[in-house]
Formats: structure tokens, C-alpha cells, sequence
């Protein structure tokens, strides 16, 4: 008698299946409960259109201007005719550029620098969540430029934010379809600039580390891309690094790995000299890139492995809330 073979069991689900939604879980808790409230409400346009916030005041221009706008107050004080402008309440856009390239994947404390990034994204996408405010995402890896379009709602959100849990790891992706030249952050940079048409905000997450000149004076070759977006719209650069690179413990013998190209070195770390070097050229690269943002013009945001990062966002939210109250303080002590 022949055996029927028993029905397979399917394979056990892998760790982005089971963890995936419950990291996104405490993701959305910890930004809702921490951050809610700081970023929403009516964004000012760009623009003069019709709005609610008052811009100043002009001569009225018959058969133009409608009788409604007209500025009773400026009108009555000059004896001309002058209505109200107003700045244009408007959607937000914002596209976000996560670096997923190898480098990417380290990490020594709670969380690994990808890990990390993804919760930069969804800090991102819940704090600038309002109705028609819409959210588009390019991942920079290995495989190449995955697009996600901009699109609104917290269903969009969430599908985004698993894309990025699951997405491969170095390792992981096919290299038949992957390409023989894997993108850079400049490429990355220069797809979202493509996209972007309309004003709005662009988020970074890197450790911008790709192609950072051995010169500390040279630029980096993304530093021109960064400038020619923070011409046209507001961006944040968030910068996310781990402890261990910027400074080595006492442990003996190790082998340091460029998740890069994968070059191999083995460094004794009881050295006391190389480790003083070590921390010394890590605080440089770092100043390297903190002074590449600045001269690009975007606002830098600093992200790390060990620290709470939703402590972080909090406190640089507000600084740019009083740096933005400041210039009005003052505009409205001098009137």
C-alpha cells in the first residue's frame, strides 16, 4: 500500500514576521506619546494664495480684488483703499531617503543604526501626519533605488515602515538583478530632487558616510546634492551613528570589518595610543560631516544607537520651534 506523504509544515516565520508589527507597535506609542502635538497643525505656504495667517497689506486693484479682503484699518489710516494678503495654508509633502546600504547594519547598543532609522521614519511620518498631508520614501541599498510615492494615511505609513523592517540585508539580495555599481547617496539625492516637485520637507537618515573625503577640509560628494534640495525645501538631516565608532573599548584582539568593500583587520585595542587615535579621527570624520551639512544648508539632526532617540527628537523639535519664535519676537518688540 502506497503512503500518502504527509502535508508539509510551512517554514517558521522569520524575525521580521514575528517582531515586525510589534516593534511598529511600540514605534507608534512611544512617537505618539512623546511627540504629539509638537508638529501638527496649519503649515504656512510658500506662497501668497488664499489662507488665514496675514502676510501685510497692498492698494486695492479694481475688477482683481475681491470687497471681502479689504483692510478696513490700513485703509482708513492711509485714505487709500487696501486689502489683506494672506499666506496659503497648504498640504505638506515630505520625501524621506533612508540609507539601508551595509554600513548601515551595525550596531552595538538596543537597536542597530538601520533599526534606528526606521524609527526616524516613523517619527517622521506621525509627526507630520494631517489630513492631505502626504508621505514618499526612496531606500538607498545594495539592490538599488526602491520608490515608495508619496502618498497620505496611516495605512500608507505602516506599509512603508514594514518595507523597511523586512528589507533585506547585505547579504540577503539577489545578485543577478542587483547592480554591478550599487547606488551612492549622491544618486540617492538626486532621485529624490527628481520627485520632489512641489515645496516642501525632505528627511535624510544616513550616517553619511559614503565617500567622506580622508581630507577633513574636502567636501563629500553628496554635499552639492543636499545644497540643491535645500534650495527648494526645507531638509533634515539625520545623522545616525553608534558608540562604537567613535571609540574603541579594551577587549584585545579584534577584527574590524568594512562592511563596505569587506576588508578585514585584525587591532589589538589594548593599545592605549591607538585607541586615543581612534577617537580622535572618529571625532574628526564626524565633525567633517557635521560642517558638510551645515554648509549645505540643511538642519542637522543627530541620532544614537544608545541614547533615547525620541528624547532627541523632542528636544531638537523645540529648539527649531524657539529658533523660528525668535526672528517674530523680535520683528513684533520692535514694532
Amino acid at each position: 500500500m502506497r503512503r500518502r506523504p504527509a502535508p508539509s509544515r510551512p517554514a517558521d516565520p522569520g524575525l521580521a514576521d514575528l517582531a515586525g508589527d510589534q516593534r511598529l507597535r511600540r514605534l507608534e506609542l512611544t512617537v505618539t506619546r512623546r511627540l504629539d502635538g509638537l508638529l501638527h497643525g496649519q503649515h504656512r505656504g510658500l506662497l501668497p494664495g488664499p489662507g488665514s495667517e496675514i502676510a501685510g497689506s497692498r492698494e486695492y486693484r479694481p475688477g482683481e480684488d475681491e470687497v471681502r479682503r479689504m483692510d478696513w484699518a490700513v485703509t482708513a489710516r492711509t485714505t487709500v483703499p487696501h486689502v489683506r494678503e494672506v499666506d496659503a495654508d497648504r498640504e505638506l509633502t515630505t520625501w524621506v531617503l533612508v540609507d539601508a546600504s551595509p554600513s548601515m547594519e551595525y550596531g552595538t547598543a538596543e537597536l542597530d543604526k538601520r533599526e534606528l532609522a526606521v524609527a526616524a521614519v516613523a517619527a517622521v511620518g506621525f509627526l507630520t501626519a494631517g489630513v492631505g498631508n502626504c508621505l514618499g520614501a526612496q531606500v538607498l541599498g545594495p539592490d538599488g533605488l526602491r520608490r515608495f510615492p508619496a502618498r497620505s494615511g496611516r495605512t500608507h505609513l505602516l506599509a512603508l515602515l514594514r518595507a523597511l523592517l523586512a528589507a533585506p540585508r547585505a547579504g540577503g539580495y539577489d545578485e543577478e538583478t542587483a547592480p554591478l555599481v550599487p547606488p551612492t547617496l549622491t544618486d540617492g539625492l538626486d532621485g529624490v530632487g527628481r520627485v520632489a516637485n512641489r515645496r516642501g520637507l525632505v528627511v535624510v537618515v544616513s550616517d553619511f558616510l559614503d565617500g567622506l573625503p580622508d581630507d577633513p577640509a574636502g567636501a563629500p560628494p553628496w554635499e552639492a546634492g543636499l545644497r540643491r534640495l535645500a534650495v527648494r525645501h526645507q531638509v533634515l538631516a539625520v545623522e545616525v551613528t553608534d558608540p562604537r565608532e567613535l571609540e574603541l573599548p579594551d577587549v584585545g584582539l579584534i577584527t574590524l570589518v568594512d562592511p563596505e568593500t569587506g576588508r578585514r583587520r585584525e587591532v589589538w585595542t589594548g593599545d592605549r595610543a591607538l585607541r586615543e587615535r581612534y577617537a580622535e579621527a572618529a571625532a574628526a570624520q564626524r565633525d567633517q560631516v557635521r560642517h558638510a551639512l551645515r554648509r549645505s544648508g540643511a538642519t542637522h539632526l543627530a541620532l544614537r544607537t544608545d541614547r533615547d532617540w525620541s528624547a532627541d527628537i523632542v528636544r531638537h523639535v523645540h529648539a527649531q520651534r524657539r529658533l523660528v519664535a525668535a526672528p517674530a519676537a523680535a520683528r513684533g518688540g520692535a514694532a
